[in-house]
C-alpha cells in the first residue's frame, strides 16, 4: 500500500506512537483487559463507543481506574452493572461527578476529586515525591488513553472529534487534524473548530477539557474555551529562525513534539500540576465574576522548564537573561517559575537532608503590583497563598517572611535595596531573585545595593563588630557586596535588555577570531516569532508621521541677537505647546478617532487610545482640550489624564484625581469602561502596562530607543477582536523608529564585553587634574567607612570643590565633571561583574559620588532669553503623510558595550539676529502654507473674538436669541469694516466672493455661538 497521506493517516500515525495500534477497531467495555503497562508511551487506546456524551466521561477508562485504586469506595457505590446505562446509582455518580466538572472545570476535579455521599473518590493521582515507593505506584496506576473518531454530539449528525485525550476517563483534549498535502492546513482545523463545533456542547463547555488543538504537519494552535466564531486559537509552536512555524524535523513530522514530547504521561502531568488552572477574574465595578482556562504556550513551557533543569543540574549561582516579547505572557512566566522554584531539589540531592532544596527563598523584583497579584492568584491554584507569598514593603519584612515561612517575597525595584539593607540571618541561605523588567531594575546603583543587601544575609547575625576592622577589611568588605552573590540564582526577563543587562545577566559566547567575547539570553521569544504567529500585534504595520508645519513672526522693531542653537529648541517648543497647534492637534486626534476607530467598531466597538505627551504640562494642555472638542462634537466619549504627583497649572495645583475625579488607583479600570477613551499620559502608562483594548497610539513626544519599543509596544496586546492597531505620530519619523526596533525584532546579542583598563584610563585622567590628592581620598574613605559625621567630611570635600572652581577653566570643568560621572557609572556595573576587585576603583568611586554632587555647575548664560517675547505664531499647520508598514531586517542584532569614553565639552554659541533665525524656522518648518492656512488663523485668532464682543450681538443672544444669527451677520460686517485698514486681501475676498462670505459667516458663528472664543474687549464695533 502506498503511505496515507490523508488526516486519517496522520490520525493513525499518532495513534500508533501513543498506543501502539491504529485505535480503529477497539472493543467497547473492554478498558479493565486492555491495560497498557505504564511506561514507553504509556498511553491505552480508547473505544469510541464507550464515551457517554450526557457526561461527557469515558466511563468504562473511570470505572477501571476506580476499580483498581479504590476498590473499597467503588463497591459502596453498589452498581448492579457497571455497565448498565440504566443502573440508577451509575447515573447518580456519573451525575454528580458531570456537575462537579462543569462547576469546577476538570483541573480542579483532577486534583482534589470528588464527593459523593459520604464517599470520597481520587480521581488523578500526582507526581510522587523522591523516594515515595507508595505514591509512585499509585501514579502508575492512572489510565491515560487516547480515542479516535469520537462520536462527542448528542444530536443525530454524530459528529465526530479526530482524537479526544483522557485521563481515568476524563477529558483533557481535543484534537482537529488537517494535512496540507491534501490541500487542508491547520487554519482549516481552527475554522473547523469555530464553525462546526457547537460550545453549548456537552464536551466543548468551559473547563470539561482542558485544551483544543488544531494540528496539522507543521504547525499547531491551541484554545482554552470554545466560543464559536469568538474562538481564540493561539500559536503552539517551537519557532524557526527567531520566527514563526516548526524547525525542519529529521526524525519525523515538524509538529510530532506535540504527542512525543509535550503530551507524553509525564509531560502532561506536569503541566496539569504546575501550569494549567482556571483563573477566576472580579470586575471591581460590577462585582461580576469571569473565568478564564488557562494552558501555557510552548514559550512559556520552555523557558521554565530549562530553566528548572540547568538550576537541578548546577544548583545556585548562575544568571538567566530570558528576553520575551513585549506581550508575550512574562508574567505568568514569572509566577510559573517562582511556584517551581520552590522545593527544587538538585540532581543526585534527594539523599542529602542537609541542603535537600536548592533555595531557601524565591524573591521577585517588580514594579507591576498587577504581576503581584498574578503570582499570588496562579500560585493560589497549587498550594495555600497566605502561608506561601509575601509582599515586602517595610525594613525587616523579608526576615519576617523568612521566619514565618513564606517562600515567595516580592518587592519593589525601589524598596528592594532598603528593605534588605538592615537585615542579617544566619548563614547558608540561598536565594532565587526573579527581576520583571531587568532593563530598568539593573541600573548600578540599584544592582550593587541588590548585591550588598542580600549579601548581608549570608552574613552571621551574631557576630557583631570585629574590633580589628580596618579600612583595608571595610573596603573588601564592601567590594564583595558589590559582586552578583555566589549563593544568588538571578533570572531576568525582559524584552528589550540593555548592554549592562546582557553582560551583567546573558550567556557568555566563546570568543570569537579577534578575541571578542559576545553575550546571548540563556531563552529568547522574540517580537518577530510572537508577531508572525499573531499572538502580538505589529505595531509597525500602519504608522503614520504627522509633519507640522508653521511661520513665526518678529513682534518688535528691533532685531536682536540670540543663540541659534538654543533659540531653535525653545521656538519648536513655542510653537508644539501653542494653544492654537494643541487644539488643533486634538481635532485631528478626535475626528481621527471617531471615523476612522469607532466607526469601524474596532476591537468589536471597544478600541480605546493612548495619547503620549512630552510632560504633565502638555498633557494638562491636551486632557483640557480633548474635554472641550469633545463636548464641542457632542460626543458622549471623555479623557483621561494620568500623570505623577500635583503639578502647577493655571494657578493652582492639579493632580490626576482633581482633573478625573476619581482616585489615580482607578485609571486603569476606568478606561476599560465608557465613556472613558482616550488616555492621556504623561510617562505614566508608557512601560509595563497590559491593556488589550488599546488600539490607536498618538504620539506627539520625541522617542528613541528603548524607550520607543517600549511605548508603541502598548498597543501590541492581542484580544480576539483585535486585528490590526494604528499609530499616528506628530513628532518622530519611521527612520528614528527603525533604528529603535531593529535591536529588539530578534535575538538581542552584546557585541562585547566592557573593557575593565578603561577605568584605569579614566582614573589617570581624573586623578592629573590633581582636584582632589591622593592623601584626600584616603581621608575621606577613612572617615567614610568609619561612620564619622558630615562635618568632618565637607572641609575635604570642599577643599576639593574650591581647586575645581578656581583652578579649571569652564572647559575643563565640564570635562572632569563628566569623566567623573562616568568612571562611577561604569565601576558600578563593572565591581559587580568582573571577577577581581581593585581597591583603588573602590576609594575613588566612594570619593566622587561625595564630590560629584557638590560641583557647580558651570555658569550659563541664556543667550536666548527673551526671544519668545519678541515674536508670535502667525500660521500653523499639520499634514497626515500616507500610512507606512516599517518593515525591519531579518537579523539577530548586536549592541555595543556600556560607553567608556567620556568627552565632556561646552559647544561655542552661535549668534545670529532675530530676523534671520525666524527666516531659517519658517523656511524649515514653514513650506507648506497657503492663503487659507494664514486666513483661517485670522478669522478663529481675531476675528471671532471681536464679533463675540459686540454688544449688540451679546444682547440678541440673551435676550433674543431667534434674532441672534442676524445681530452676528451684522456685527460681523463691522468687524470686516475694521480689517479693511490691516487687510485689504481678506476683506476684498468677503466683500466680493459670497461663498467665502458664507463661509466665514458660518465659522464665526459656530465659534461665538458655542462659547469657544473670549470676546475681546474694545475692539469691535459696537462694543
Amino acid at each position: 500500500m502506498p503511505t496515507d497521506t490523508s488526516e486519517k493517516g496522520l490520525e493513525s500515525l499518532i495513534m500508533r506512537h501513543m498506543t501502539g495500534v491504529d485505535g480503529l477497531a477497539i472493543a467497547p467495555n473492554t478498558a479493565a483487559e486492555v491495560r497498557a503497562p505504564y511506561g514507553g508511551t504509556g498511553y491505552i487506546a480508547g473505544s469510541a463507543q464507550d464515551y457517554d456524551r450526557a457526561h461527557a466521561l469515558d466511563v468504562p477508562q473511570l470505572f477501571a481506574f476506580l476499580h483498581a485504586t479504590q476498590p473499597d469506595a467503588f463497591r459502596k457505590l453498589a452498581l448492579a452493572d457497571a455497565n448498565d446505562a440504566s443502573d440508577i446509582n451509575r447515573l447518580k455518580f456519573l451525575a454528580r461527578l458531570s456537575a462537579e466538572i462543569g462547576k469546577r472545570g476538570v483541573i480542579d476535579v483532577l486534583r482534589k476529586g470528588v464527593a459523593h455521599g459520604p464517599l470520597h473518590f481520587d480521581l488523578f493521582y500526582g507526581t510522587a515525591s523522591k523516594g515515595n515507593a507508595r505514591a509512585a505506584a499509585r501514579h502508575a496506576q492512572n489510565r491515560f488513553s487516547i480515542t479516535r473518531q469520537l462520536a462527542y454530539s448528542s444530536d443525530e449528525t454524530r459528529r465526530a472529534l479526530d482524537l479526544c485525550l483522557f485521563i481515568n476517563g476524563l477529558p483533557i483534549a481535543t484534537f482537529e487534524l488537517k494535512n496540507s498535502l491534501t490541500k487542508q492546513t491547520v487554519e482549516d482545523a481552527v475554522e473547523q473548530y469555530r464553525r462546526d463545533r457547537n460550545p453549548r456542547e456537552r464536551l466543548f463547555e468551559f473547563g470539561r477539557c482542558v485544551v483544543h488543538f488544531a494540528v496539522d504537519e507543521s504547525e499547531v494552535q491551541m484554545c482554552t474555551e470554545l466560543r464559536g466564531r469568538g474562538s481564540w486559537f493561539l500559536p503552539f509552536n517551537k519557532g524557526t529562525h527567531d520566527g514563526a512555524g516548526n524547525p525542519p524535523n529529521p526524525h519525523g513530522l515538524k509538529t510530532d513534539y506535540l504527542w512525543k514530547e509535550v503530551l507524553t504521561p509525564a509531560g502532561l502531568t506536569n503541566i496539569l500540576e504546575n501550569y494549567a488552572q482556571i483563573v477566576e477574574e472580579k470586575d471591581p465595578r460590577t462585582g461580576r465574576k469571569k473565568r478564564r482556562q488557562v494552558w501555557p504556550r510552548y514559550h512559556q513551557l520552555g523557558v521554565v522548564r530549562q530553566a528548572l533543569a540547568d538550576v537541578r543540574a548546577h544548583g545556585a549561582g548562575r544568571r538567566y537573561l530570558i528576553q520575551h516579547s513585549a506581550g508575550s505572557g512574562k508574567s505568568n512566566s514569572i509566577a510559573w517559575l517562582a511556584h517551581q522554584l520552590i522545593g527544587l531539589q538538585r540532581d543526585g540531592d534527594q539523599t542529602d537532608q542537609a541542603n535537600r532544596e536548592v533555595f531557601d527563598s524565591v524573591i521577585v523584583v517588580t514594579d507591576r503590583r498587577l504581576l503581584d497579584d498574578q503570582i499570588q492568584t496562579t500560585i493560589k491554584q497549587f498550594m495555600q497563598v497566605g502561608a506561601t507569598v509575601g509582599h515586602a514593603q517595610r525594613s525587616g519584612d523579608l526576615r519576617k517572611f523568612i521566619q514565618d515561612g513564606k517562600k515567595i517575597i516580592v518587592s519593589t525595584v525601589q524598596k528592594f535595596p532598603f528593605i534588605l539593607d538592615e537585615i542579617a540571618t544566619e548563614s547558608g541561605r540561598t536565594f532565587a531573585i526573579i527581576i520583571d523588567e531587568a532593563h530598568s531594575s539593573q541600573g548600578g546603583k540599584t544592582s550593587a545595593a541588590m548585591s550588598q543587601a542580600l549579601g548581608a544575609l549570608g552574613e552571621d547575625d551574631d557576630a557583631g563588630p570585629d574590633p580589628e576592622d580596618t579600612v583595608n577589611a571595610a573596603l573588601e568588605k564592601r567590594m564583595a557586596a558589590h559582586k552578583m552573590l555566589a549563593n544568588a540564582s538571578y533570572f531576568a526577563f525582559t524584552a528589550t535588555p540593555k548592554n549592562k543587562t546582557l553582560e551583567m545577566f546573558g550567556e557568555p559566547l566563546p570568543p570569537d577570531a579577534e578575541g571578542r567575547v559576545r553575550h546571548r539570553p540563556f531563552h529568547s521569544y522574540t517580537m518577530k516569532q510572537a508577531v508572525e504567529e499573531g499572538f502580538i500585534l505589529d505595531v509597525l504595520k500602519a504608522y503614520t508621521p504627522v509633519d507640522s508645519y508653521y511661520r513665526l513672526i518678529k513682534m518688535s522693531e528691533d532685531d536682536p541677537e540670540f543663540d541659534t542653537r538654543k533659540a531653535n529648541r525653545k521656538l519648536r517648543r513655542y510653537v508644539e505647546s501653542h494653544e492654537h497647534a494643541i487644539r488643533l492637534k486634538t481635532e485631528i486626534m478626535v475626528d481621527h478617532f471617531h471615523a476612522q476607530v469607532l466607526a469601524a467598531e474596532k476591537i468589536g466597538g471597544q478600541a480605546r487610545a493612548m495619547v503620549i505627551t512630552s510632560g504633565i504640562e502638555r498633557a494638562i494642555q491636551y486632557f483640557h482640550a480633548f474635554q472641550a472638542y469633545l463636548r464641542e462634537r457632542k460626543s458622549p466619549y471623555q479623557a483621561i489624564v494620568a500623570f505623577s504627583g500635583e503639578h502647577e497649572y493655571g494657578g493652582a495645583k492639579v493632580s490626576e484625581a482633581s482633573l478625573n475625579g476619581f482616585a489615580s488607583g482607578d485609571i486603569a479600570r476606568k478606561i476599560q469602561s465608557d465613556p472613558y477613551r482616550f488616555l492621556i499620559c504623561a510617562d505614566k502608562f508608557q512601560t509595563g502596562y497590559d491593556e488589550p483594548l488599546l488600539h490607536t497610539m498618538y504620539v506627539d513626544k520625541l522617542l528613541a530607543g528603548i524607550k520607543a519599543v517600549q511605548t508603541l509596544s502598548r498597543l501590541n496586546r492581542g484580544h480576539p477582536q483585535k486585528y490590526d492597531c494604528f499609530v499616528l505620530d506628530f513628532q518622530n519619523n519611521s527612520e528614528a523608529i527603525t533604528v529603535a526596533f531593529q535591536d529588539y525584532f530578534r535575538t538581542t546579542l552584546l557585541a562585547e564585553e566592557t573593557d575593565p583598563n578603561k577605568l584605569h584610563d579614566l582614573k589617570a585622567v581624573l586623578d592629573a587634574t590633581q582636584v582632589y590628592s591622593p592623601e584626600q581620598m584616603q581621608r575621606v574613605v577613612e572617615l567614610f567607612l568609619g561612620g564619622e559625621d558630615r562635618d568632618k567630611l565637607d572641609p575635604i570635600l570642599d577643599a576639593c570643590v574650591a581647586v575645581y572652581t578656581g583652578t579649571l577653566d569652564e572647559e575643563g570643568q565640564v570635562d572632569f565633571k563628566s569623566k567623573a560621572k562616568m568612571f562611577c557609572r561604569t565601576y558600578s556595573f563593572l565591581s559587580s561583574v568582573i571577577a577581581y576587585s581593585n581597591a583603588e576603583w573602590e576609594k575613588l568611586s566612594i570619593l566622587l559620588n561625595l564630590l560629584i554632587p557638590k560641583l557647580p555647575a558651570p555658569q550659563e548664560e541664556d543667550l536666548a532669553k527673551g526671544i519668545l517675547e519678541a515674536i508670535d505664531m502667525d500660521s500653523y499647520r499639520v499634514e497626515k503623510k500616507s500610512v507606512q508598514k516599517i518593515v525591519l531586517e531579518d537579523t539577530d542584532a548586536e549592541i555595543e558595550p556600556l560607553p567608556t569614553d567620556a568627552c565632556g565639552h561646552k559647544p561655542e554659541p552661535e549668534l545670529d539676529r532675530l530676523s534671520n533665525i525666524l527666516k531659517t524656522f519658517n523656511d524649515q518648518f514653514g513650506t507648506l502654507f497657503t492663503d487659507s492656512d494664514r486666513v483661517t488663523k485670522r478669522i478663529r485668532d481675531d476675528i471671532a473674538p471681536q464679533v463675540a464682543a459686540d454688544a449688540a450681538y451679546r444682547n440678541a443672544k440673551e435676550n433674543t436669541p431667534h434674532t441672534a444669527r442676524m445681530a452676528h451677520d451684522q456685527a460681523l460686517g463691522r468687524v470686516m469694516q475694521i480689517l479693511l485698514r490691516d487687510d485689504t486681501q481678506v476683506y476684498k475676498q468677503f466683500v466680493e466672493n459670497e461663498s467665502f462670505r458664507r463661509s466665514v459667516g458660518d465659522m464665526v458663528y459656530a465659534l461665538t455661538s458655542r462659547g469657544d472664543v473670549q470676546p475681546t474687549r474694545g475692539n469691535a464695533a459696537g462694543s
